[in-house]
């Protein structure tokens, strides 16, 4: 018989059964993957527990073009982790750009490195994971249209980026004129061709093994860091067509044995490598790259945008997509690196965009971080409508004005569509994780626990309400839950596993 413990919240308090799960609940361990081509890959922490990745892109530390007056980012504020862990989530993709690690060929910006670890820090002392991510668009700032130059109709002058350093640019002196997309450009095109061939930048290296290279530079220094969940290799890269995919796959093999070599000379630990197929994904909804190695910790990010950009709806094929794709890659787990739209759009009746996507996140067991935390009106993505005459409107979480980059404070219809209840570790293999938002209740089972909880962990579950007073839990083949408060808000429930089944259900007491 399956013991059922029903707890509502007259009488609870904060830690009311057993002892508290604050710091151990939170501790961020090492996670690695566990592939499964049948029944879908997944991440597992050192713990043995089955880990959900949620959270957002943070842009504070990457390097854009600036054609504007105001900031190209805003910086993480001091406050903004706790926040963050107010939300709910557990993960933060951090935006580094190549061109600030390596400012020279072959000499790295330790400073600028120093920052880097300095946030990871502070992401960490609010239990938030960081995804180092070697973010580029359009290869990088160093494309912008060269003064006075002249672009034949339809084509414009091209707004520079983000990504590779100016010494790394090899354009060729072609035109620096873009159509349809920012990517559809001669100069940028050229540029990539000659990453992909690995041509000779002025000291006589390669350009792409001098960007393999950095890669392992920035895996030894957090080769030890178990709150660095993995790295991105390249955002949203510029392969066009079968050939290109080809040595997009290859570049991949190089980089997954730069990082390994790099952690195993600092004696750390094989971290997640996260891989993203082309750019076009995005628009076309798929198109993974060929299978390019066989170690053990892959992850695949594709950007899963369906209908973000149209106004249109998130589908349930996007997921099954990115998880086919998945499959076919070996059964390795999926993390959209990037979701999102128009944020106006969480304050629309009848727009459940993003409700709708976060519960197929749920019901795929799939990882996801939002693009984006807070955006600045000096962002290229802002640049054509300052141009034009137009005042901008930013995503991300805070309503920023435009006329003058300041925020006017955050964006709380959107905010309280995200935060939500989820599974952030599950012993033995989550099998259902399913959150209503009208009726505020979680609904989670799983399967394969050990007695106990796994090397002594157990459920931790992430529930938006402030007190244990004001929730209701009923657990299954779990022991008596604990309630801790979320400094900054929320509650975490905690429960060990009683071997075998389990299920939870956590909704609000009638009448709050």
């Amino acid at each position: 018989m399956v013991a059922v413990v029903t707890l509502a919240g007259a009488g609870l308090s904060a830690c009311s059964a057993g002892s508290s799960p604050g710091a151990s609940a939170l501790a961020l361990t090492t996670l690695h993957a566990e592939a499964d081509p049948i029944h879908g890959g997944r991440i597992v922490d050192a713990r043995g527990r089955e880990v959900l990745l949620r959270g957002v892109n943070v842009n504070a530390l990457a390097e854009y073009w600036k054609d504007t007056r105001f900031p190209i980012t805003f910086p993480l504020a001091p406050d903004d982790p706790a926040r963050m862990r107010s939300i709910g989530w557990n993960a933060v993709r951090l935006l580094v750009s190549w061109s600030r690690v390596e400012p020279a060929p072959g000499r790295y910006d330790e400073t600028y490195l120093e920052q880097v670890t300095q946030t990871v820090g502070r992401l960490r002392r609010a239990a938030i994971y960081s995804i180092i991510d070697f973010h580029q668009d359009a290869w990088g700032s160093a494309t912008a249209a060269r003064r006075g130059e002249r672009c034949s109709p339809p084509t414009q002058p091209g707004l520079g980026w983000d990504g590779a350093p100016e010494w790394a640019t090899l354009d060729g002196g072609l035109p620096r004129c873009t159509s349809v997309a920012r990517e559809i450009n001669p100069a940028t095109m050229r540029d990539w061709q000659a990453f992909f061939a690995d041509e000779k930048a002025a000291d006589g290296v390669g350009v792409q093994t001098r960007y393999i290279a950095m890669l392992g530079h920035v895996a030894r220094r957090f080769a030890r860091s178990p709150e660095v969940a993995g790295y991105d290799l390249m955002n949203e890269p510029n392969a066009f067509g079968a050939a290109d995919n080809q040595r997009l796959a290859a570049m991949y093999g190089r980089a997954v044995a730069s990082i390994r070599e790099a952690e195993r000379a600092a004696r750390g630990v094989a971290h997640l490598i996260l891989f993203e197929p082309s750019a076009l994904f995005s628009a076309t909804g798929s198109g993974p790259p060929p299978s390019f190695s066989r170690d053990p910790n892959l992850v695949y990010a594709p950007h899963i945008y369906t209908g973000g950009f149209t106004g249109g709806p998130i589908t349930r094929q996007a997921f099954e997509t990115a998880e086919r794709e998945a499959n076919a890659l070996g059964g390795v787990p999926v993390l959209s690196g990037e979701w999102g739209a128009d944020p106006h759009r969480a304050a629309r009746p009848n727009d459940p965009y993003f409700v709708e996507h976060q519960r197929l996140e749920d019901e795929f067991r799939a990882g996801a971080t939002l693009w984006t935390w807070r955006e600045s009106c000096g962002d290229p993505h802002k640049v054509s409508d300052l141009r034009a005459g137009r005042v901008p409107d930013v995503w991300g979480e805070f309503d920023v004005d435009c006329r003058d980059n300041t925020i006017r404070g955050t964006r709380d219809a959107l905010i309280a569509q995200l935060r939500r209840g989820y599974v952030r570790a599950a012993p033995g293999r989550l099998s259902v994780t399913r959150w209503d938002h009208e009726r505020a209740t979680l609904e989670a089972s799983g399967q394969g626990a050990k007695r106990g909880g796994d090397n002594g962990a157990g459920l931790v579950v992430f529930y938006p309400a402030e007190r244990a007073g004001d929730v209701r839990v009923t657990v299954r083949g779990l022991d008596a839950p604990t309630f801790a408060p979320v400094q900054g808000g929320g509650l975490l429930v905690t429960a060990r596993a009683r071997g075998g089944a389990w299920s939870i259900t956590v909704a609000r007491v009638d009448g709050r």
